[in-house]
Order: C-alpha cells, then sequence, then structure tokens
C-alpha cells in the first residue's frame, strides 16, 4: 500500500512538471511582435522596391520619353501639315491655313467659273460673228491691280516670317552645331563642355550584325529612329548652326518649322524656341548622295532641369546664366579644324614639313553614350 502511494504520487509530479513547461514553452513558439520588428518590414520592402538606375542614364544617354504617335511625326492618313511646336511654326501654320490655302482655292474657283462662262458664252451657236474688240480698259485694269492686291496680301505676312526665321538668337541661347555627313549626322554643344554625339539611323531587327542594336518602337518610327538623340530644353531659346563636312545636306524638323541647308565651309545659323516636350523627327531634305534617305534626326526637348541633369550625365557643364555664346565655331577647312589638319598632313607628307607651321588645335573629347553597335561613329553598320 505505500508503494503504491509512492508510485500514484511520482506520477503526479511528472504530469504537472510536463504541464509547466508545455506552457513555459508556447509564447516563444508564437511570440507577438514588437514595434521593433514591425519598423524594420517596411524599410526592408522600400529597399527592395528602389530604382537602381536612373532615367538620364539611358542607352543614348537622354531621358525617358514616351512617344505621341500624333506629335513630331509623320501620322498616316493625316492631310496637312504636322502640328507645330514653336512660335514661327504656329505663325507658319495659320498663314497656311488662314491665308494661303483661301486664296488659292479663291483663285482656282474664280477661273475655273471664268472658263465656264466663256465656253458657254462665246461658243460659236451661241456667237456666230466674233468680237473685233482689241481693247477693254475695265478689264486691263483689273486684271493688273487684282494680282498686285493678292501679292501684297501674301507678301505681308510672308516677309515677316522670313525676318523671324533668321533672327539672331539673344542671350542665354543653347548653341547647337550641326555636321552633316555621308550619311549621318554629328552634334557638337560648344558652350555646354564641348559634348559631341553621333547620331545613326536605327536600322530594323532582320538587317542588324551580330552585337548591333535594333530598332523597337520605343525607339521610334522605321527611318527615322536613332540610336542618339539630341537633347534641348523647352521654353530656351535654341541657336542652330549648320555645316558640313562632304556635300550639302539640310537639317529638317517639320514640327519646329525648320530646314536650315548645311554647306562645306559655311556655317548657318538660325534659332528657334521649343514650346512643348516631346520627341520630334526629322530628315535630310536635300539631296546628299546614296544614303540619303537615311539620315533621320530626332530631338529630344525636355525641360530645363532635366536639360541640365543630362548635360552633366554626358560629362558636361551649364554655362553662366543669361551669358552670350563665346565659343569659337569652326567651320570645315578652317584653321584649326580637322579637314584643315588632315589637309596639311597629306602636304607635308608629300612635299616635307613646313616652316612655322601651327599644331592643329587637338578636338574636344567625346561624351557618346552607348549606342550598342560595334562599327562605331559613321552610319554604322554600312
Amino acid at each position: 500500500m505505500p508503494i503504491r502511494m509512492k508510485t500514484l504520487a511520482i506520477a503526479a509530479g511528472l504530469g504537472c512538471a510536463a504541464l509547466s513547461v508545455a506552457a513555459t514553452a508556447a509564447p516563444v513558439a508564437a511570440p507577438k511582435p514588437t514595434p521593433q520588428t514591425s519598423a524594420q518590414a517596411p524599410a526592408a520592402k522600400a529597399t527592395s522596391t528602389a530604382p537602381t538606375t536612373s532615367p538620364l542614364l539611358a542607352q543614348d544617354g537622354a531621358p525617358a520619353t514616351t512617344i505621341d504617335p500624333h506629335v513630331g511625326q509623320p501620322i498616316d492618313g493625316r492631310i496637312g501639315l504636322q502640328p507645330q511646336v514653336t512660335k514661327n511654326g504656329k505663325f507658319a501654320h495659320w498663314m497656311h491655313n488662314g491665308v494661303l490655302l483661301p486664296v488659292i482655292t479663291a483663285i482656282c474657283i474664280l477661273v475655273l467659273l471664268l472658263l465656264a462662262w466663256v465656253v458657254v458664252r462665246f461658243r460659236r451657236a451661241a456667237n456666230p460673228v466674233a468680237s473685233k474688240t482689241s481693247h477693254n480698259t475695265l478689264v486691263e485694269v483689273l486684271w493688273t491691280l487684282g494680282p498686285v492686291v493678292v501679292l501684297v496680301a501674301i507678301a505681308v505676312p510672308s516677309i515677316g516670317l522670313l525676318q523671324a526665321q533668321f533672327k539672331p538668337a539673344p542671350a542665354g541661347a543653347v548653341t547647337l552645331k550641326a555636321i552633316g555627313n555621308q550619311w549621318y549626322w554629328t552634334y557638337q554643344y560648344p558652350d555646354h563642355g564641348g559634348i559631341e554625339i553621333t547620331a545613326n539611323m536605327l536600322k530594323e531587327k532582320d538587317q542588324v550584325a551580330p552585337g548591333e542594336r535594333a530598332r523597337t518602337d520605343a525607339d521610334g518610327p522605321r527611318l527615322l529612329a536613332v540610336d542618339n538623340r539630341i537633347v534641348l530644353p523647352v521654353g530656351v531659346p535654341i541657336r542652330l548652326i549648320t555645316t558640313s563636312n562632304d556635300v550639302i545636306h539640310s537639317w529638317a524638323i517639320p514640327a519646329f518649322w525648320m530646314k536650315l541647308d548645311a554647306v562645306p565651309g559655311r556655317l548657318n545659323e538660325t534659332s528657334f524656341t521649343i514650346e512643348k516636350p516631346g520627341l520630334y523627327f526629322g530628315q535630310c531634305s536635300e539631296l546628299c548622295g546614296a544614303r540619303h534617305a537615311f539620315m533621320p534626326i530626332a530631338v529630344q526637348a525636355v525641360s530645363p532641369a532635366q536639360f541640365a541633369a543630362w548635360v552633366a550625365a554626358k560629362g558636361g557643364k551649364m554655362p553662366g546664366a543669361a551669358a552670350p555664346s563665346s565659343a569659337v565655331i569652326p567651320q570645315p577647312g578652317a584653321e584649326g579644324s580637322a579637314v584643315e589638319a588632315a589637309q596639311a598632313n597629306a602636304a607635308e607628307a608629300v612635299t616635307g614639313p613646313a616652316a612655322n607651321e601651327a599644331a592643329p588645335t587637338p578636338s574636344s573629347p567625346s561624351a557618346q553614350g552607348a549606342t550598342g553597335n560595334p562599327a562605331g561613329p559613321g552610319n554604322a553598320g554600312h
């Protein structure tokens, strides 16, 4: 009997010990979240979703931009001019639709009515005996003064538009030098640290060689997309200078109402101001050789702050505020240019070095963005 009671006491003690262990272990298995743990969770989530790259360091070095299919490029089935984003372009658009088109339509209708009247009134059946009248003062005055009035009505806005197109750029304008080559464009920003960009047309997927980047819809339309876009600020005057290294080219952007010839040995200049951000396309519009149709132009218009960030990403620097351009813009063939240096080297190889010959000025380092095209600058892949 005492042994049985002792056994029961030991069993009861072991059961109580097991229950106490289970009660003590339960909070450890499922702890309640503390303020420190709940604060760390959002931090980890924010770290995992933080951007790792900047849009200013895209493949062409320009900020990411969504292409508007109705602005800055040809529109399938559209009749008329492209929507204009410069002051001169809007004025020219109004002049085309409000002056030229009505005048041309009125003249055509008038001439058609006169021809119809002559056919009916002076046909043989209605007028068997022809008139011998040789002069009519009223008619001669009308057909002399009428064209004069029409020409004056067209000339007044035309002269104003022509003057505005070649108005010198004000102080603080961004200088862009466009150089035509067979068959690609080279761009320089002389006021922003000598940034230099070479733009080639992007080919289609079935045309690229191994290692080259093919065109995508994000780059632009076929035959208009380039591997390196030029970037310009919105609302800031642009001083455009064009020249050429070989033959005559023409820098043309329809949405800017801009077409300026690039002539070898000359510097042509004009100015404009872009009023709307976006991506705008153009082409060389001067017959310049076999691949004339493959010299597209792509301009990305961004805010001044984005433009400054792009300049910094390309290794350039912003000039002082409202400072007029003081950069020397050499033209091909001028003293110190690359063409002049090449000609001097060729002459030296034939005749020997010339006395007191000045050393050519080295060109500024290129801040060319990555294109993925191993052929390098100049009509890559051709």
